[in-house]
């Protein structure tokens, strides 16, 4: 005989948090940015260490195509 599974979920949050009580969120702050589709990375440690933000990275790896692009030209071209 098979036991009934209760589909009632327990809240487990304490009575302190009342989130209604908080003010300034604002729901869907992110919306258009998850649509569009993100791509997080994790750098190594050592990796992190050489670009002091996300733009840095950006345009080291624009770069680092650009030169895989020019370097695949020339092969081509020989």
């Amino acid at each position: 005989m098979k036991k009934e599974v209760e589909n009632k979920m327990e809240d487990e949050l304490r009575s302190e948090y009342d989130f209604t009580q908080m003010k300034g969120g604002v729901r869907g702050k992110y919306v258009e940015r998850y649509r569009a589709g993100t791509n997080l990375v994790l750098l190594d440690p050592d990796v992190a260490q050489a670009f002091p933000n996300e733009i840095a990275v950006n345009e080291a790896l624009r770069m680092l195509i650009q030169v895989a692009q020019r370097q695949q030209r020339n092969n081509e071209v020989r």
